[in-house]
């Protein structure tokens, strides 16, 4: 019989996450911080979409034709019913790259995106992927790609290995894969109960294993059980990368961009003698201990002009996504945490809580007065984007035409809420793409669709939702057990909800 899953993890599906840096206009804001020119994205491809979250968010979200592949049916049927309640026209497949990559009905593709596969598939599929973006990627075109990496993998390596071998070995096939991790995971513990040599010599090899029991079985079965499991430093991704003509252009994190915010003074001092840019990557990688990268490469990656890139700087409009944050507001780096510039920050938060959209020129003017400089403004959105407070936002036309997709999208998601709370996302056509939204935020949403005004009517909508299934809600680790302790806290959460959230919800055209 043909083992058509090619040794990837297919009898459990995988989770239904949504990321951000597929969004090509992530990309765009990324690639002018860089200082390079982007492309004007009109067809785009993800490969391997999982669950198809973030190829439909961004498909629904903007006027960009997406095309993609998973070749896990199940996935694949998922996310072919989510673009068909958008009318998206997103063309979904469940093929193998292989045949994917062989299609004659595929356009060329301004951008291309992989999250995570690269990691786990074998270095034959690497191949058919590599020739793919040679043949198909436009000149000029961006890929997004994610991967796990060295040297932050080193010390991990072999127990991953040995989980992936007790799994194989001691675990019952019948009892399905979840039995299996829970079975080397306990074993992996037991067996560093005897403080083995290898413990010893990797500290924190504990610490992440406890990290590791504690997350969701589904996402552990992809990212630790398939066959093909091989972490790549940039060096390597540099290499194979080479044939298909494309060229590292910045990091996918606006974070990793603040070299503050990671790096010694010595570091920057030393890294900024090193004149090759993957040499300079790598190096960069063993100073931060990163195992996970994502990177944007650009065929024929052409620079900006000073004065280009002042003017798209400028031209580049932002939102607050978020809840207005603390003036103290704190960013994590690989030297910890930093607190950023009250001076600084205060008057651009100011400016941007009334969740409006603005370009960096229109925060430049109405913050000099404050003596912030245009360069300030620029750090301040890079980490403020970085940190999941603001997003990038697309033009009014693309917004219009964007608007009808993404109402039934989040309608449809909306409903599906009511049994599951699989996806805590909507789309947004104001970023082009996804917007954390919970399960209860989404009953909140679909209450108010169905014509009931008040937080108080909405908390009694969703009891009555919750509890006709028997669900109950969970308050600081206990279920709270009578309908008036669930109501109480319903209501609530969704008063916060109508003071905090709605309102930047409605200014996201999600509400």
């Amino acid at each position: 019989m043909t083992d058509w899953s090619a040794g990837y993890v297919a009898d459990i599906t995988y989770t239904y996450g949504y990321y951000a840096e597929l969004n090509p206009l992530r990309a765009r804001q990324a690639l002018v911080n860089a200082g390079m020119v982007p492309p004007e994205v009109v067809t785009a491809c993800e490969l391997g979409f999982g669950q198809g979250l973030s190829i439909n968010l961004h498909a629904a979200a903007s006027p960009i034709q997406w095309v993609g592949t998973d070749f896990n049916p199940a996935q694949a049927g998922f996310a072919q019913q989510l673009a068909v309640a958008a009318g998206s026209g997103a063309k979904l497949y469940d093929d193998a790259f292989a045949e994917f990559a062989q299609r004659s009905d595929l356009p060329d593709f301004d951008f291309i995106g992989l999250h995570g596969i690269w990691s786990w598939i074998s270095d034959d599929n690497r191949r058919v992927i590599v020739d793919f973006i040679r043949r198909k990627l436009k000149v000029g075109g961006v890929l997004y790609i994610s991967y796990n990496t060295q040297p932050g993998w080193a010390a991990m390596v072999p127990l991953r290995e040995l989980l992936t071998e007790h799994a194989q070995v001691l675990g019952a096939h019948g009892v399905g894969i979840v039995s299996r991790i829970d079975a080397a995971l306990d074993f992996a513990q037991q067996l560093l109960a005897t403080q083995p040599a290898y413990a010893r010599a990797n500290p924190q090899v504990a610490e992440r294993l406890k990290r590791i029991q504690e997350q969701n079985r589904h996402y552990l079965a992809h990212e630790y059980f398939n066959r093909d499991w091989h972490p790549m430093s940039v060096a390597r991704m540099g290499e194979w990368l080479a044939s298909a003509k494309l060229q590292y252009a910045c990091s996918a994190h606006g974070l990793d961009s603040i070299d503050a915010l990671h790096l010694t003074a010595q570091q920057q001092a030393l890294l900024a003698r090193i004149p090759d840019p993957m040499l300079r990557q790598l190096v960069r990688d063993f100073c931060v201990n990163q195992q996970f990268r994502r990177d944007y490469w650009v065929k024929g990656a052409r620079k900006l002009g000073a004065l280009e890139q002042a003017e798209a700087l400028r031209a580049q409009k932002v939102i607050l996504v978020t809840h207005r944050p603390d003036v103290s507001l704190k960013v994590t780096g690989a030297l910890g945490e930093a607190n950023m510039s009250e001076a600084v920050y205060t008057p651009i938060l100011d400016l941007l809580a009334d969740h409006k959209p603005k370009s960096l020129a229109q925060i430049e003017q109405a913050v000099k007065d404050k003596g912030v400089a245009f360069a300030q403004v620029v750090q301040a959105a890079t980490v403020l984007t970085g940190a999941g407070h603001l997003a990038p936002v697309q033009d009014e036309q693309a917004i219009t035409r964007a608007k009808k997709q993404t109402d039934k999208l989040n309608a449809h998601l909306c409903l599906k809420a009511r049994g599951s709370n699989d996806i805590s996302f909507l789309a947004s056509p104001v970023t082009g793409g996804g917007v954390a939204v919970n399960r209860f935020q989404q009953l909140f949403l679909l209450s108010m669709a169905q014509g009931k005004r008040q937080p108080a009517e909405w908390a009694q909508a969703v009891w009555q939702t919750i509890a006709a299934q028997g669900q109950k809600l969970v308050k600081e680790g206990k279920a709270l057990e009578t309908a008036e302790e669930n109501i109480a806290e319903l209501t609530q959460q969704a008063l916060t909800f109508a003071q905090k959230q709605l309102p930047i919800l409605k200014a996201l055209q999600i509400a």
